[in-house]
């Protein structure tokens, strides 16, 4: 199996998904902090391979809802530049296996490329289930949750509804 070094946003409800997915298939993660990462443009750009700059980008970003940055009208230094001043803006994963590096998590792709089935029988259901869920974007974005608060008050990822309040989304 792989040995599959991956970098997201800890705590980051579609990174842990992901994972486990990854982890059921028999490969060995090697999670990294992307938002602490030492990058440099040139390792960077090394995950985005062909893709159109927009696509480099994390659209839950709070830069990109805003409307502050507009991926469509950025050319690839600016997109570059400012991914290392903010790495929220980066799209996640960043999957490095062997030589070759990726961004996203087009499950397809990944099945395609190093495998997704479940490397035991007792992980089938599980990985069924993930995998009909959307591994691509922002967990949160889509749960209902998140703008339903749990009994504490909190939405699933941390953030308290006096948080939300004074932000009117969530800070991620």
């Amino acid at each position: 199996m792989a040995r599959v070094i991956f970098y997201s946003k800890p705590g980051c409800q579609g990174g842990t998904k992901q994972k486990v997915l990854l982890t059921a298939a028999g490969h060995e993660v090697i999670a990294y902090n992307l938002l602490t990462e030492p990058w440099t443009v040139e390792r960077l750009r090394s995950f985005f391979g062909d893709r159109p700059v927009a696509e480099w980008f994390n659209p839950s970003s709070p830069k990109v809802k805003s409307g502050e940055v507009v991926p469509e009208k950025i050319d690839a230094e600016t997109a570059l530049q400012l991914m290392l001043r903010e790495p929220l803006l980066i799209r996640r994963p960043l999957l490095e296996i062997g030589d070759r590096r990726e961004v996203g998590f087009d499950a397809e792709k990944i099945d395609a490329w190093i495998g997704l089935k479940p490397a035991d029988e007792s992980l089938r259901e599980m990985s069924e289930n993930l995998m009909k869920q959307d591994l691509q974007n922002c967990s949160h974005g889509q749960d209902r949750s998140h703008n339903q608060p749990n009994q504490q008050g909190d939405c699933n990822h941390g953030n308290s509804s006096q948080q939300h309040k004074k932000q009117g989304k969530c800070n991620h």
